[in-house]
């Protein structure tokens, strides 16, 4: 069983930037492809980037490409969402995720299987 813990979350103004962190309890990200997924209040959940198990693969969302950034996972054994230039829109719980057989992209193109999910962590962004 993987427990995934993430930190980092708070209050923020557009333009401005945070860096989210995701650690595991019990395991190692190794075997796992990781990634973050958000959803804002009163809509559907949203994939937003996605890193491979050797961490040589990053996939994003086109809703953040050029403003966030994944990494870490494998050795470091926690991953990062990196966020800058932060618009209201980013508003969300951002939530950590991992899968053993999903690839990054895979895992962006279909979040509902994902194995292992984080309790989140807000993201607000004023404007």
């Amino acid at each position: 069983q993987v427990q995934l813990v993430e930190s980092g979350g708070g209050l923020v103004q557009a333009g401005g930037s945070l860096r989210l962190s995701c650690a595991p309890s019990g395991r190692t990200f190794s075997r796992y492809t990781m990634g973050w997924i958000r959803q804002a209040p009163g809509k559907e959940r949203e994939f937003v980037a996605a890193i491979s198990r050797s961490s040589s693969i990053k996939y994003y969302a086109d809703s953040v490409k050029g403003r966030f950034t994944i990494s870490g996972g494998n050795a470091q054994n926690t991953v990062y969402l990196q966020m800058s230039s932060l618009k209201p829109e980013d508003t969300a719980v951002y939530y950590c995720a991992a899968d053993v057989m999903a690839t990054a992209q895979t895992m962006g193109q279909n979040t509902n299987g994902i194995s292992y999910w984080g309790k989140g962590t807000l993201v607000t962004v004023s404007s």
